[in-house]
Formats: structure tokens, sequence, C-alpha cells
């Protein structure tokens, strides 16, 4: 078992195969979540007509799905489950309840089986992704922590490409085709959580838990860890971990009700609003999912960890906001579809989403990491819920007010990431919890006592 030194001296290394295959493996989290957003939005449409739903029913499908509340429950308690008992318990048990969850989807006769598999799957996936980001950072070098990151980000952009391209492909089938999505999801979460047993617990966890009993003798019982009851109280005590709570939940947050929209509601607005066939509205959100592969993989991932971040902020925020402005300008069409999802795919690559996993995972110490990105996700993900009760209301009405409103939301979100972005490039998570720490000096390998002690 590897100890503090040995974190240390691996933070300088380069990335090594077992890293990669480690945060491949961890990262198929982001696959089958988004996956199973964009399944669920490219039948959404057919599982209307099918169950006779209003666009009430509707909005609590969104609301109540794996794009937001349920996924925010479950990563609010898969969250502190991580920081508690490790990060890998997750693993144990999350993915076999996302199959069965799935299965629900599947085998769906009726509107509130449908409704009872969303909320199951958005549970599975919600504790999954605190454990999954959290176990990415604290096992990647610091001159390579973006990189990693960014990975991750590939794999939950390629969740929907894979999604939509099999949806194109059995759009003939109706409604039976929207099924055999969501049994490829099942597939790939049953292969990925055998492929977990393998995963090692994050060194940087155990060496912090060592620490803890060190200092704190009394909450060491017969070799078992203690769960630490305060640990929401000590997230929200520091002056520190409040300001990155609410940058990351505003800036985040914000965002995520427009790529929420987008990602749930785009082939329902197109078909609704823009008259587009099924099978149009699945090629170009596609092609936008696409597209942001290719900017995490060109733009991102090759220079997050080597140029400012505030730049390569700025531009994203930028081609976003002007993909929106021309929603709010001219009348929904294919060419205008099409210009909006080459400008907001290609700044989705390098914008919010990578940021947000990076940050989220840099900004808070080691034995309160994940319950923070628990809680953040909690709060952006049922914020989401909510305000997709009103995205089908809003489409009805006037389609021109919402498109305003998300070019709004996406004009606060660049403000806040470009004005108070955090230089964290190029440093360890010890050197950027002791800098955010009153300013100490970054910590040494000696305050720490290695795990296998």
């Amino acid at each position: 078992m590897a100890d503090y030194n040995a974190v240390v001296a691996e933070d300088d290394h380069p990335v090594t195969r077992q890293q990669w295959k480690w945060t491949a493996v961890a990262s198929m989290a982001n696959y089958i979540d988004a996956g199973s957003i964009v399944a669920g939005g490219s039948g959404l449409t057919l599982w209307t007509a099918q169950f006779h739903m209003g666009n009430t029913l509707v909005g609590m499908l969104g609301a109540f799905s794996s794009n937001a509340i349920s996924a925010g429950v479950g990563a609010l308690i898969g969250g502190r489950i991580c920081d508690v008992y490790g990060r890998k318990k997750i693993y144990a048990w999350d993915l076999l309840v996302y199959a069965f969850g799935i299965l629900w989807i599947v085998f769906a006769m009726k509107a509130w089986m449908l409704f009872v598999g969303y909320v199951i799957v958005g549970l599975a996936v919600g504790a999954d992704v605190p454990a999954s980001w959290t176990l990415i950072a604290e096992l990647a070098p610091r001159k390579s922590r973006g990189k990693l990151s960014g990975f991750a980000q590939v794999l939950w952009n390629m969740g929907p490409v894979i999604t939509l391209l099999l949806a194109l492909a059995l759009s003939r089938l109706g409604l039976l085709g929207i099924r055999l999505l969501f049994v490829h999801l099942l597939i790939l979460a049953i292969i990925t959580w055998f492929m977990r047993r393998g995963v090692v617990e994050s060194d940087r966890w155990k060496a912090a838990v060592q620490t803890e009993r060190k200092s704190h003798p009394s909450r060491r019982v017969s070799n078992v860890r203690e769960p630490r009851r305060s640990g929401f109280r000590e997230l929200v005590s520091s002056r520190a971990n409040v300001g990155a709570l609410v940058f990351c939940i505003l800036m985040y947050g914000l965002w995520n009700l427009v790529a929420g929209t987008n990602g749930f509601f785009l082939p329902y607005i197109l078909q609704t609003v823009g008259s587009e066939s099924q099978a149009t509205s699945v090629e170009l959100q596609c092609f936008n999912f696409l597209l942001t592969v290719l900017a995490t993989i060109l733009v991102f991932m090759p220079l997050n960890d080597r140029v400012n971040r505030r730049l390569l902020f700025t531009i994203s925020s930028v081609l976003q906001v002007v993909a929106f402005l021309l929603f709010v300008f001219f009348h929904l069409n294919t060419w205008i579809a099409l210009a909006n999802i080459i400008l907001y795919g290609i700044g989705f690559g390098f914008g919010q989403q990578p940021f947000f996993q990076l940050w989220s995972g840099e900004l808070f110490p080691t034995r309160l990491r994940s319950t923070a990105q628990g809680f953040m996700f909690a709060v952006v993900r049922i914020g989401l819920g909510l305000w997709s009760f009103v995205v089908p209301v809003l489409t009805a009405t006037g389609f021109h007010t919402l498109a305003l409103i998300l070019t709004l939301m996406l004009v606060v979100s660049g403000l806040i990431g470009i004005i108070f972005a955090p230089k964290t490039e190029g440093k360890s998570l010890e050197q950027i919890e002791a800098e955010r720490s009153k300013g100490a000096s970054p910590l040494s390998s000696s305050d720490y006592v290695s795990p296998s002690n």
C-alpha cells in the first residue's frame, strides 16, 4: 500500500497506463449518466404519444429523471458515503442499482413504470458521479489532472454520440428502438461494474484517514472507521469552502439549466417548434455532442494544464452566448439550429462542464471533497429538475422567450467563471488545499503518515 511520500512523488510523473485505465473505468459514470439522459430525450416524443402524456407529465418526467432531481439526491448520498467509507465503496452496488432501474424503463408498459425506472437510474448515476470525479482527481498527476478530467468529459459526450447514433439506426422501430437504446446502457453498466472491481482506493483518501486517526484517536474503534457525522457542518464552517461552493454552484448551475434543457428537450423542441422529423432532430443533436468531443480532445485536454484557464473559459463562454443569441433573433429552422449546434458544441467542449469537474475536485480538502461535489451536484440537478417543470410550457407559449432566458443564464454563468476562476493549474491538491487554508505554505510529506502503518 503506497504511503503519502509515494503520492507526492507520483504527482510529478507522466500519466501511466494504469492511471489511464482507472480513469477510463471511473469515467464510465459520465457515459451512462449522459447516455441515459439522451436516450430519454430521444424517445420523449414517442413516450409522450404512447402514454398520452401532456406538458405537465413531460415536465415531471424530465424533472425526476437522471437529468435532474433523482440524480441530485443520489449525489448527495453518494458523496457523503465516499468521504466516510472510501471512494470505491459506491462501486460495489451503484451500477447494479442502475441496471435494475434500466430494466423498469425497458419493460415500461405504463407511464408510472417509466417514472420508477428513471428515478432509480438517477439515484444510481448521481451516487456514482462524486465517487468517480474524486477518484480521477486524486489519482491524477498534478500536471495532468485537467487532461484526465477532460478524458472523463470525452466519455460524457461519447455517451450521447453513441446513444444518438443507435437511436438514428433504430428510428424505424419506433418505441422498440428506444427500449433497445436502454438495453445497450444496461449491458455497459454490467460490464463496467465487473471491470471496476479492480480499481484501487485513493491513496490520498487513505492518508487523510490515517492522519485523522492520529489526530483524533477516539474515532478509531477496533480498526473500524467511525463515520464523521459533522461533515456538512465542517464543509460550511470554512469561508474558503463556502466561497468555492457558491462559485461552483452558480457558475455551473446556471449553465447546466441550459445544457439540461438542450440535452433532454432539444429533439422535443426541434419537432414541436421547428417541425423537424425524429431522425433529423437526432442527427442534429448527435452532431452537437460530436463537436463537443472534438473540442475537448483538441482544446481542453492538451491546453488546460498548460495555459491560462481563464482565457479558455472566456472563449468558450463567448461561443455559447452567440449560439443562443441566434435563437433569440432568428426564426428556428434547420440552418439556425445547425449554427447554434456548431457554436455551442465547440464551446461546450472546453467550458463550464469540464471546468466544473476539475474545479470541484481541486477546491476542497480530501476528507470533504466528495461531500462537496455531491452537495453541489445535488443543488444543480435538483435546480434543473424544478426548471424542467416549466420548459415544455415555455416552449409551447413562446420559444423566443425561452431562448432569451437561456442566453441570459449563459451570460451570467460565463461572467462568474471569468471573474472568479481560480488559478490552480499545475499545482498539487495538497498545495491548493494549503493555499486556500489561511494562506499556509504547501504541506510537506512529513505532515502525513503512511496508511499502511
